[in-house]
């Protein structure tokens, strides 16, 4: 069912129409008293529970915030979904994140270099993206390469994967969602709603073989450390963290 969406801001009304218009989002004048609803402000697009005012609301930033810290002072290429894509020395795989999400991995990716391209077949998840991308082309530390490193396709990632008809990924990219078993200050603050939106991946099984297919290098598979493989392939390496692994099967 398509989410409500409100704003009370007269000068983003022609925003607030294409958002509408392009993804089927339903605007309200008058806030709803629970469930899950966007909210168009003056800065930014935000998926917010209208039932629980102590829940933050997600947004996608890319110029601030923890995407900015992680930028900064993360690990760079010696970060671990860095590896596991392959991105040594000055190799910067093509990738195609299947499963984008907020972005975070694929962003982190594109800062180092690589160039990505994002499908997201929620239409929340892709109109959250896209406004996060159209800010941050106007933030003038990464404005310059973000367009040219980071694209957004909505749609449904095997069926985009199976017809696929443009230049093939060196890598393909799969972090499908799947049911937290611990609870963490992370996921309570950041993603709670939008798993509440879209809960876990219940055919994330059937990505593994048109990316198999299309990857001309590897795919790449993030998962948590108790998760079993994805479709119960057993990968050719894994690179693990405290919390998840990542399995990488050679094309």
């Amino acid at each position: 069912m398509p989410l409500p969406i409100h704003c009370d801001l007269p000068q983003r009304t022609d925003d607030l129409n294409r958002l509408v218009a392009q993804w089927g989002f339903v605007p309200v004048k008058q806030l709803p008293k629970e469930g899950l609803m966007l909210w168009l402000d003056a800065e930014r697009l935000s998926l917010r529970d209208a039932g629980d005012k102590k829940q933050g609301a997600v947004s996608v930033d890319f110029a601030g915030g923890g995407s900015r810290h992680r930028r900064l002072h993360g690990g760079g290429r010696g970060e671990a979904v860095a590896k596991a894509v392959g991105a040594r020395g000055q190799s910067t795989p093509t990738v195609l994140d299947a499963t984008a999400g907020l972005g975070r991995d694929a962003f982190v990716l594109a800062s180092i270099g690589c160039h990505v391209t994002m499908l997201e077949r929620s239409p929340v998840a892709a109109a959250l993206l896209q406004d996060g991308l159209n800010r941050a082309v106007m933030d003038s530390e990464i404005g310059d390469w973000i367009s040219d490193r980071m694209t957004l396709i909505p749609g449904a990632s095997s069926d985009l994967m199976s017809d696929w008809s443009g230049e093939r990924p060196e890598v393909v990219y799969l972090d499908p969602m799947y049911p937290h078993r611990k609870k963490s200050a992370q996921v309570k603050k950041e993603m709670r709603l939008f798993q509440q939106l879209l809960g876990p991946d219940q055919d994330a099984d059937a990505l593994l073989a048109p990316a198999l297919a299309l990857a001309t290098k590897r795919v790449v598979v993030k998962r948590p450390d108790y998760a079993p493989p994805l479709a119960d392939k057993p990968s050719d390496a894994q690179i693990k963290t405290k919390t998840h692994r990542f399995d990488i099967y050679f094309c």
